[in-house]
This record gives structure tokens, C-alpha cells and sequence, in this order.
């Protein structure tokens, strides 16, 4: 498969994204570099060889969720610029 410029615009188009005039002959290259190292993977043979899921076999390690008082409100607020005595004050930023 050869990607040109109408493969590269309909792409875009699809991505929602605004590409320029100028941008479309490196685009197409860039393109049909990826697609040719695809075809070059895909010629391997790759007969018994797991499917990597994760970079490496550690499975997660959970730790109990705890629930700790590390820090009071007090200090908490200390260093914010607005605040009453439990909440951090944000100006309003969304408008009805």
C-alpha cells in the first residue's frame, strides 16, 4: 500500500486534524516509512514468541489503602492565598 496526498487529507480529516499545504509531502513520506517498516515486521517469523503485554513479568504489588491523618487542615491551608476554615477558594470558572 502507498499512501499520497488524498490518503493523507482523508487520515486528517478523519483525526480531526488541520494539516497545511506545505506539510503534505513530508507527511506522505513519513507515511509511507511507517507502513514500510510494518510490512517489514510483518515478514518476521514470529512462531512462539508470547505476546508482550508488559515490558517486564513483575506483577503489581498492592498495599493495604490505609487511611492516615498526615496532615491537619490548619496546616493544610496554611500556604494557600485564599481560603475560609476547611476549603481552598478557586476563582469560578465556569459561567451558567
Amino acid at each position: 500500500m502507498v499512501i499520497d496526498k488524498n490518503t493523507v487529507y482523508k487520515v486528517a480529516d478523519l483525526a480531526r486534524i488541520e494539516i497545511k499545504e506545505n506539510e503534505v509531502n513530508h507527511l506522505t513520506q513519513e507515511m509511507n516509512k511507517i507502513l514500510a517498516f510494518m510490512e517489514k515486521l510483518n515478514s518476521l517469523d514470529t512462531e512462539g514468541v508470547k505476546p508482550l503485554v508488559y515490558m517486564n513479568e513483575e506483577a503489581n504489588v498492592w498495599r493495604e489503602d490505609v487511611v492516615k491523618n498526615e496532615i491537619s487542615v490548619a496546616d493544610g491551608l496554611k500556604n494557600s492565598a485564599l481560603h475560609n476554615e476547611n476549603f481552598f477558594l478557586v476563582p469560578k470558572i465556569i459561567d451558567k
